[in-house]
Formats: C-alpha cells, structure tokens, sequence
C-alpha cells in the first residue's frame, strides 16, 4: 500500500474529526511513530485523499489556477493566466474521482448517482463546481471546479491591466454613479463577473443593493443583501431558483438590483423589473457582442411561461437597459471589447473601449 494511502486510511479508521485542521494536526502528531520519513507533502496529501476533491487539492491551492478541469481519472487540466494546461496529476480510478466529488457535495446536502448523474454545486469557499458521471458522462466522471479570482481591484486596475481605455473606464463609472442599467455580456471565462464586482464597487454606499446568484460570487460592498439559488434536495425538492428570487427581491426595498447571470425564463422577470424603476441596476448574459446579448436576452424572455407581445418586449428591453458592454479573452487577457448605449428608439451609440 502506497504511503499516502496508509495515512489516509489511519486517518479514516481513528476518531478524528472530518474536518481538515484536526486531520492535519492529528497526522502531524503521529507522523513520528507511524511514517518518520513522511514529509509535509506527504502529510498533506493524506488529508487530500480524506477531504477535498482529493490530489486536485493542491491545485486549488495555487492562487494562479482559475479552473480545474478532470476529464476522468488521468487527465487533469488547470487554466492559468488564460491558458490551459495538463498536469501530472492522477486520480487511482474513476471510483476515486466520484467518492471526491461525493464528500464535497455531501455536506451541502446533494447527490451524485445514476439515478442523478449531474450536479452544481457552491463550495465553501466560494467555487462552483459541477460533474457529470455515466451514462451521461460516455467515458467517465468529468468534474470542473471554477474558482472566483478577482485579479483586479477597480477600474483603475483595469485601465492599468490594459483591460480598457481610460475614457471606456470613465464612462462606465459615469453610468453607475448616474444609476443608468448595464448589461455585460461575454463568453464563459471572459470576466464578465469580475466587471460586475468592479462596477459594483462604484455603487453609492447609500444605496440598498439586492444581489440574486445562482452561486454567491459577487463581493460589492456597501448596503447589500445577497440572495442565492438554491438546487433540489436528494428527494427532488425545495429548489429555489432565480424568478423564485427575483419576486423577494422586489419586496426587500432595493434601490438596485443586480442578477448575476440570466440564462432562463428569469430574463422577463428581469427586465419587468427593470420597468419599475429600480434604476442602476445590472445582469450579465452569454453572448458574445452587444447585439448578440439583446437578441438573446429577447429570446430568453420570449421563453417564460407567460405569453408577451415581442414588439412590446423588445420596447421594454430597449427602454430597460441603458449600456450593453461586451468582455473577451484574448491572448489569455481579459478586456472590454465593446460598449454600446441603447436607446429607447431602438438606435444605438457605440464608443471607443480598448
């Protein structure tokens, strides 16, 4: 038996609690008698095999790594700086990557079978994870852990980063001091919830900010109260998702309301909402250009169960949004590629961002 697992499985057989402080002093205790050529990595990787997501522990671990890719037991990706790259580490076998994501997700009071073969979950610290297994998964248990790493502080920081120009900067700053509704679009990864948290940031502390997520990333600061999703319990119920929370938002007294993301059927209530008159607020949505993110966001909205008029959607999205601002990564760099003002007429304005 390989050291770590010896270590692992003392650990698994004694009274110590599950919890990684008291498993790490409980093995360095005993490391002397039970493995006296045991160093720290090997100490600590016993506790990764116990908790955790296992050897990919000391890949969350490295603040540089923004997402963990495991395409089944032995291949492991880690993007960085915007680049993927394969890593030397390995699960034993694909039991072991499922048995991982189990105690993860365990404690939040989710499962992952046959029966249910997917899940999303939001760890404790803030990462959003999600695995797949067979039959959906055709060659074995695919996991992806996203961690939440704000690289920059403020605006400033972007025009610094080269992220934006210094007159796109002023004028998005510009529209959430004159409380005028953004939506930021992009593709998965290019930072569209890092400019939300930097927008946010410039918010009037005065201001009552509701937060509705389907997993908790934002951190803007001020008068804030977050509200978060929730996905059904092992019996398939009391999930709670974003229209669910959209409706509590409007009766907790917001002055702005920011959605993290619109992916759905919420999109209508969305834009309702927008309609009556919580101005300064903000969403991102998946889309590539300004253009793209009104189509989709109609086409979302169109989707809700209540019959709409698109003439009349489409006039309220126009009067609902004042900026669209479009995100990318290129080149493994984040930046603001487009900034487009909606005008009520249905015309736009594009300016000058990167």
């Amino acid at each position: 038996m390989a050291l770590t697992d010896r270590l692992a499985r003392w650990l698994l057989d004694g009274d110590v609690p599950l919890e990684r402080s008291a498993l790490t002093a409980a093995l360095t205790a005993a490391a002397d008698e039970l493995a006296p050529l045991a160093g720290p990595a090997d100490l600590e990787a016993a506790v990764d095999a116990v908790v955790g997501l296992g050897p990919v522990e000391q890949l969350l671990r490295d603040p540089t790594v923004s997402d963990v890719l495991v395409n089944g037991p032995d291949e492991v990706w880690v993007e960085r700086a915007g680049r993927l790259e394969r890593t030397a580490v390995r699960f034993p076998d694909a039991a072991a990557v499922v048995a991982a994501v189990e105690r993860v997700i365990a404690p939040l009071g989710l499962r992952i079978d046959r029966a249910s073969p997917a899940v999303d979950a939001r760890l404790p610290d803030g990462s959003r994870l999600h695995a797949l297994i067979p039959p959906v998964a055709v060659d074995g248990p695919i996991v992806a852990v996203r961690r939440f790493t704000q690289a920059v502080a403020d605006l400033d920081d972007l025009v610094a980063a080269g992220g934006i120009t210094p007159e796109g900067a002023r004028l998005l700053a510009a529209a959430v001091a004159e409380r005028r509704n953004i939506l930021v679009c992009g593709q998965t990864g290019a930072g569209k919830t890092t400019l939300l948290n930097l927008l946010g940031r410039r918010i009037d502390p005065g201001d009552r900010t509701v937060t509705v997520e389907d997993a908790a990333e934002l951190d803007l600061g001020g008068h804030v109260v977050r509200l978060e999703t929730r996905p059904p319990n092992t019996e398939g119920r009391g999930a709670i998702d974003l229209r669910t929370l959209l409706r509590h938002a409007l009766r907790l007294r917001p002055d702005r309301i920011v959605v993290g993301e619109v992916r759905g059927p919420e999109a209508l209530d969305m834009i309702q909402a927008l309609a009556t008159g919580h101005r300064g607020s903000m969403s991102t949505i998946h889309a590539a250009t300004p253009d793209e993110a009104l189509w989709r966001l109609e086409m979302l909205a169109l989707g809700a169960e209540r019959p709409v008029d698109p003439s009349v959607l489409r006039r309220q999205i126009h009067h609902g949004f004042d900026l669209v601002v479009a995100v990318a990564r290129r080149e493994g760099r984040r930046s603001v590629t487009a900034i487009h003002a909606v005008h009520p007429d249905g015309t736009e304005e594009r300016y000058r961002c990167s």
